[in-house]
């Protein structure tokens, strides 16, 4: 399934007529199925750790805004035999790079940037030789979306552990040379991302540990997140198993001028609030927000894609397709410490997988978590759907031509539930569902965004006739027989 990350299909939203309520958070923790589908995945991971020889791992669920199952397994020390938790904090890398983008974002609103400015107008200094001749400057947006063309690293920092400093970053940018046009491919930079860092300090005036503890953690009650700082409760780090079966402690790593791609720390429940804020669509829904509706929805839109298409980057966050459904989030390694956000947008799902090792494979991890768990949790948070059918609406089936082409459209009555059907459909499937909002309204629910979806449907009635159909602004009028 997921073994980078995943972000989002928004579906439509729901009707005002035909919303309901989820299901409270207590009843989904213990719905039995739930429970059941716990069980199985801690059988699963016990023996991942057994036969793997895993240190430890953590995990969470997440449905909208509360955690609803958190465990830990296995040690967040081995040695100490000091057991996980999911208070246990881990470098989780480049998850960092959701909060530099939430960070570009909270000042684009600010009106302080835009997405599509060059860099070197807020950093004068980034004047890199370009790949070719002719291919335009390296934007905001492009930094955020990995489609800068920048090299993946600022250096050998992932082998001699000594990242560079703001300093040496900036000194590096005159010797540097893109590895592509901007625009070209998807390419993964952190190097893209330690730059986003340095134009949020540049345009905010704020150190970046400074602007996101006090712009994002704080709002979102993080408290036990921090950036670069050595912390007594974060998990022992350890190197990948070696043929004797043991395994070197890792040292702390400062991230320094690349903090913004991969400096951050944080647990399972810190991160369970910080998932929660990416389903908040509307003022204090269950918490602060530190973005606006349209900037999340802007973040979690995909901006470019893998030469597969079928994963790729919004702003930020990791994207990826998978069996229909399209999942939002991120993967981090670190010296010791691999991680994995994913979450499902339109059901408000997530998962979280927390490891202090290098060859725990959390992308697979969070795979099986959300395959069992998550999509246990998403069926018993679903709403159940309170009846809304009125047999009257019965009148509005029948055919309508027309008057653009004088094709048919045929609206069906199925066991409580209209559709609009073309008359000279291929397939059974290619129909649109007609969803009640009120005085013999409807809104256009359909399987693709080239009609009127999401649009107003309503008929035209004379003399106790229904004489029309309106899609949208277009209409087509009742007919007898073809």
């Amino acid at each position: 399934m997921l073994h980078r990350t995943i972000a989002l299909a928004l579906l439509l939203a729901a009707p005002a007529a035909a919303q309901t309520a989820a299901a409270p958070t207590a009843a989904i923790a213990d719905n039995p199925d739930v429970q059941a589908q716990e069980r199985l995945f801690s059988a699963w991971l016990e023996g991942q750790i057994a036969y793997r020889g895993l240190p430890g791992v953590a995990v969470g669920v997440v449905q909208d805004q509360q955690l609803v199952w958190s465990k830990g397994f296995g040690y967040a020390d081995i040695a100490a035999k000091k057991p996980m938790t999911a208070d246990t904090r881990f470098r989780i890398a480049s998850n960092s790079k959701i909060f530099a983008a939430i960070a570009i974002l909270q000042l684009r609103e600010a009106g302080k940037l835009r997405l599509d400015d060059p860099v070197e107008r807020h950093l004068p200094w980034f004047t890199m030789k370009p790949a070719g001749p002719d291919d335009g400057p390296i934007t905001i947006e492009q930094l955020l979306s990995h489609s800068s063309g920048l090299q993946r690293e600022a250096g050998d920092h992932w082998s001699s552990f000594n990242f560079p400093s703001e300093a040496e970053l900036k000194a590096l940018m005159a010797s540097r040379e893109a590895a592509l046009p901007p625009q070209t491919r998807w390419k993964y930079s952190n190097l893209a991302f330690g730059i986003a860092g340095l134009i949020v300090e540049q345009v905010s005036g704020q150190r970046w540990a400074e602007y996101v503890r006090a712009n994002i953690l704080k709002p979102l009650d993080m408290n036990a997140s921090s950036i670069d700082t050595p912390d007594p409760g974060l998990a022992t780090p350890y190197a990948s198993r070696t043929p004797d079966g043991t395994r070197r402690v890792q040292p702390f790593v400062d991230a320094k001028g690349m903090a913004s791609a991969t400096g951050m720390s944080s647990n399972v429940n810190d991160l369970a609030r910080f998932i929660s804020a990416w389903f908040r669509r509307a003022p204090k829904a269950g918490g602060n927000n530190v973005l606006s509706a349209g900037s999340w929805r802007e973040a979690l839109r995909v901006r470019s894609v893998e030469e597969d298409w079928e994963s790729g980057s919004g702003l930020g966050f990791d994207i990826e397709r998978y069996k229909g459904k399209t999942y939002a989030g991120h993967g981090g390694g670190y010296p010791g410490n691999t991680t994995m956000t994913m979450a499902q947008i339109d059901e408000k799902v997530g998962v979280i997988v927390l490891t202090n090792t290098t060859d725990s494979s959390p992308g697979d991890i969070a795979n099986q978590l959300m395959a069992t768990v998550g999509d246990a949790v998403a069926k018993a948070a679903k709403p159940k759907a309170a009846p809304q059918w009125d047999p009257a609406w019965a009148r509005f089936a029948g055919r309508y031509r027309s008057n653009y082409s004088d094709g048919i459209l045929q609206v069906v009555l199925l066991n409580q539930q209209l559709v609009l059907l073309s008359g000279n459909a291929r397939s059974i499937d290619v129909r649109e569902k007609l969803e009640p909002i009120g005085n013999d309204r409807f809104r256009l629910a359909a399987p693709d965004g080239g009609g009127p979806v999401g649009e107003i449907v309503r008929f035209e009635e004379k003399d106790g006739k229904v004489t029309r159909i309106y899609t949208g602004d277009g209409w087509s009028t009742r007919i007898e027989g073809w």
